[in-house]
């Protein structure tokens, strides 16, 4: 029996990815010049009413916490010892204040324009991320308990690994039901969306073809069937392209030929997220869940735009 070697890659760009790797700690990338314009913390004049301060303030704060992995307490005393040793004379909302304007708090995703030669890729998925319960050795041991909580967090993101879309939802939210939440997020015409069979559903096509997404790669179930067939005066199904083609070459062949392999791009960028950001969610509201989420994927997209690496096969 021959033993499968594993394919080792090499880094074209290795002093540009360098720099980058260091740049992802440097406080100069996450507090900009303007900070002291944007802060506003104004008092309220009302006795004992604590200063408002505005909500770039409050996504600095948290997006402190995400990038250097600390709790909301810690954090207060990270931003207050740096404002300190750049003489800038800004006050840092408590943990409290950060905690209640989170619920409320409108992020926007920041991403650039993309896609080479006027394409557009998009390629959806979803992940868990844990709220609280037990770790996984405890819970392979001992079964998991009522206790334990997750949300799904879903993403359409470009080939560059770029979030394009994003979305957190409870767990018991189905994929198929999100991806069209997902793609009225992303402006432009889509040429191609990959996504995996959980997306083989009619909600899906039917916004495919609203937004005329011409070349859809969803690989159809193993006991898929015909939907329309080719006497019939009306057009062809998109999901019954990729069928013939499957029961034509085989459906690993398919996954080569129509190049549904960059669908392992978006499973990348989940262990990209989980890796730099955490598989946790510090708050335990849902809505604030939802800001502390949007913000982590606006520091995956700046982490991105600062360098990634170029790397060819060796062997």
């Amino acid at each position: 029996m021959k033993t499968k070697i594993k394919t080792k890659y090499r880094i074209k760009n290795w002093a540009e990815y360098n720099q980058s790797l260091r740049q992802r700690a440097s406080l100069e990338i996450w507090i900009t010049n303007d900070i002291a314009n944007k802060w506003s913390a104004m008092p309220t004049k009302r006795p004992g009413n604590q200063s408002v301060y505005s909500d770039y303030a409050i996504e600095i704060v948290i997006r402190f916490g995400k990038v250097f992995k600390q709790k909301l307490r810690q954090t207060e005393g990270l931003l207050e010892s740096v404002f300190k040793l750049m003489n800038m004379d800004l006050s840092v909302p408590d943990y409290s204040t950060v905690s209640r304007r989170a619920e409320k708090l409108q992020v926007a995703l920041f991403k650039k324009a993309s896609g080479k030669n006027g394409k557009k890729i998009v390629v959806i998925d979803s992940t868990g991320l844990k709220v609280y319960g037990e770790g996984e050795w405890k819970t392979k041991v001992h079964g998991k308990s009522k206790r334990r909580t997750w949300r799904k967090a879903h993403i359409a993101i470009s080939p560059d690994g770029e979030i394009q879309a994003a979305e957190l939802t409870e767990n018991c939210e189905a994929d198929c039901k999100v991806a069209p939440r997902l793609l009225n997020q992303i402006t432009g015409k889509i040429d191609t969306l990959a996504g995996d069979g959980g997306y083989d559903k009619e909600d899906v096509y039917d916004i495919c073809k609203e937004k005329k997404i011409e070349n859809i790669l969803i690989p159809p179930r193993e006991n898929a069937k015909i939907k329309q067939r080719g006497n019939l005066n009306v057009e062809a199904h998109p999901r019954d392209k990729n069928l013939r083609h499957i029961r034509k070459v085989g459906r690993k062949k398919w996954k080569e030929e129509s190049g549904y392999h960059a669908r392992s791009l978006v499973e990348t960028a989940m262990f990209r997220l989980k890796t730099i950001i955490g598989g946790n969610l510090n708050f335990r509201k849902y809505r604030n869940q939802i800001s502390e989420f949007m913000i982590s994927c606006n520091i995956l997209n700046r982490i991105i735009e600062l360098g990634m690496p170029d790397s060819y096969a060796a062997a």
